[in-house]
């Protein structure tokens, strides 16, 4: 199984690669994130890092064979013992579990070693593969389906929560 790490400096080649190398794949889902993205990708994994390190995010990647990034998992926007999830997996690596094994990593991670208490997570409607991966993780709609309609950048998506503090077995696989 490929193993989940914190965010570091020498992961940054590796995570350009996996962005530039789905960029189509993950188009397909969320919205492109421009070219400056990739452009100015050096000094964006430099920011990331300093915002991991106040302790504002905690950034995290999945790393398979010979160091290639399979996945993304992230916990943004830290306050008050809470944190919105995202995450995003490689086209060649979809499909095996792994997004739904790297989110319960990551939850267990926000719950055992950040100290969270409650995760955020929005998924597109146009997404059925997310949004059965947040179900499978024990996350639930935030309120009512009306109540938690989310626009993402223009596509309709369902905001999703998880309360770290009930018993974990539900995020078991």
């Amino acid at each position: 199984m490929p193993e989940l790490e914190r965010l570091a400096a020498h992961h940054a080649p590796a995570v350009l690669r996996f962005e530039r190398e789905n960029r189509a794949y993950f188009a397909r889902y969320v919205p492109d994130r421009g070219d400056d993205f990739f452009t100015g990708y050096a000094a964006r994994h430099a920011a990331l890092l300093d915002e991991q390190e106040r302790g504002t995010c905690h950034f995290h990647v999945l790393v398979g064979d010979h160091g290639a990034v399979l996945g993304r998992f992230n916990l943004v926007d830290v306050a008050g013992g809470s944190a919105e999830l995202g995450y995003r997996v490689a086209e060649r690596a979809a499909g095996r579990g792994l997004a739904s094994e790297g989110v319960r990593r990551v939850c267990e991670l926000a719950r055992t070693e950040y100290g969270l208490r409650r995760l955020v997570a929005s998924a597109a409607l146009a997404n059925p593969a997310s949004l059965a991966v947040l179900k499978r993780a024990g996350f639930v709609l935030d309120g009512s389906e009306s109540d938690c309609e989310v626009d993402l950048n223009g596509e309709p998506g369902l905001r999703h929560v998880l309360d770290l503090r009930a018993p974990y077995a539900a995020v078991s696989p």
